[in-house]
């Protein structure tokens, strides 16, 4: 991922530092289980783990570039590295990597860096929770028009717009919790994953110290049905992200304005037109919303290896994972720091609501006039006909509300009272299960009007 769209710290988990780090922690633990074992003396792995520990510690360019000479030669990344601890740790470095294969290493680590970038993630849509919530509670009563087909429906809760938010992503982090615990996986079991050359307490050990779990059956490779359900449920998380951000950039059109991104002082949106307040971190966001689901498929096509293993996968992950989840990290905080920051204008939405005459409430009058004795199918038509007079004359001459076209209608005209058609077109009606709605998603019905 480039770095316009990368923040510090999920960068370093995919950095080659780090990587080398955690390859030397999973050869040190295996010295110290083969030590217990018998298999290895005792004394080797204490110089394995003190000697190796003081070159990680140490680690610099220098080093860096010298793992990259051995592997210019060796062509083979694992080998490179294994060299270079050698010559930090001398004639003990023949008990490194004892019986293991290079997919031991690898994949062990992915599942490490693959947690931890798992764990920010998680951080983040933690921020995002408290950001839709915070909006959600703030705006609980605010009434607001709902759409269905992008066309004006009946009056909803801005609220609620965003309690429905939060439930997806509350949702959303249930499925990364699941996704951490299945990709959360150790193989140490040699060639072919047959432990011919290891014990398989050996796996067990390094598994428990790593906070992962031992794969059941590894082949030689850890199964890649593990990594494609870990980037679906990426994926899943960033159309979640772009259904919000696609909800924003709507609310801000110049038409509708109900909400906007906050508009920093000194912040330009165009530089032809000064005027411009533009809805960039939202349009932002549904494009980095498709690079993390741009990895799904290759993900998914990973799972089908050859035999025990082959290397089809490896190009495939060393350029996915660091950007799925660079850019799903991105994407997160940004979201979160335009909802905190989401600026909401009631009044604006109120207006909305009425703009149409009144037709928004055709839907409560109907029922209302199946309640006093007509027939639905009457109902409706009678309805219909009051709501299109309206609709077809907004703006022009003749033009009557929807409450004046009903009050002129002589179908209507003394089969409904009239305190009844102002309870029907009284939109705090369609309030009344938004403490229910809260108590559900949120565990409480928050602040009451």
């Amino acid at each position: 991922m480039v770095p316009r769209y990368t923040r510090p710290a999920m960068l370093a988990i995919w950095a080659p530092e780090n990587r080398y780090r955690i390859w030397f922690e999973i050869e040190a633990l295996a010295c110290e289980a083969m030590a217990e074992l018998g298999e290895i003396p005792k004394e080797s792995a204490r110089t394995i783990r003190e000697k190796g520990d003081a070159a990680m510690a140490a680690f610099s360019q220098a080093d860096l570039d010298r793992i990259d000479a051995i592997e210019a030669e060796t062509r083979h990344d694992v080998i490179a590295f294994l060299t270079w601890l050698a010559e930090k740790i001398g004639p003990d470095s023949r008990f490194v990597h004892l019986g293991m294969t290079s997919s031991d290493v690898l994949d062990t680590c992915l599942s490490v860096q693959l947690t931890q970038a798992t764990d920010l993630l998680l951080a983040d849509l933690d921020t995002v929770l408290a950001a839709l919530k915070k909006q959600a509670f703030d705006h609980k009563y605010t009434l607001t028009i709902g759409r269905s087909h992008g066309i004006h429906a009946e009056p909803t809760s801005f609220g609620l717009k965003m309690a429905g938010h939060y439930a997806e992503f509350d949702r959303n982090r249930k499925r990364l919790e699941t996704a951490r615990a299945e990709i959360a996986t150790c193989a140490i079991s040699g060639a072919v994953g047959t432990f011919a050359h290891l014990d398989p307490r050996v796996e067990a050990y390094v598994a428990e110290k790593l906070g992962l779990k031992a794969e059941p059956v590894s082949t030689q490779v850890i199964p890649r049905d593990r990594h494609a359900a870990y980037f679906c449920a990426l994926a899943v998380i960033a159309s979640g992200i772009e259904r919000l951000a696609t909800e924003v950039r709507h609310l801000q059109r110049s038409e509708v304005r109900e909400a906007e991104e906050f508009f920093h002082k000194g912040q330009k949106g165009s530089s032809a037109m000064p005027h411009k307040r533009n809805p960039v971190l939202s349009e932002n966001l549904t494009g980095l919303a498709r690079l993390v689901r741009a990895a799904v498929i290759p993900a998914l096509e990973n799972v089908a290896l050859w035999h025990e293993r082959d290397i089809s996968h490896s190009s495939v992950e060393r350029n996915i994972c660091p950007d799925a989840t660079i850019g799903l990290d991105f994407a997160l905080a940004r979201l979160a720091g335009m909802m905190d920051k989401l600026l909401v204008y009631p009044d604006q939405m109120a207006a909305n609501i009425e703009s149409l005459g009144g037709v928004v409430h055709s839907g409560e009058v109907l029922l209302a006039l199946a309640r006093a004795g007509v027939l639905r199918e009457d109902a409706y038509r009678i309805v219909q006909r009051c709501a299109m007079e309206t609709w077809t004359k907004l703006g022009k001459p003749g033009f009557r509300t929807f409450r004046e076209n009903l009050d002129a209608d002589p179908e209507i005209a003394g089969r409904i009272a009239p305190e009844v058609l102002d309870a029907a077109m009284d939109s705090r009606s369609h309030l009344k299960a938004v403490d229910d709605r809260y108590t559900l998603i949120f565990g409480e019905a928050g602040p009451q009007a």
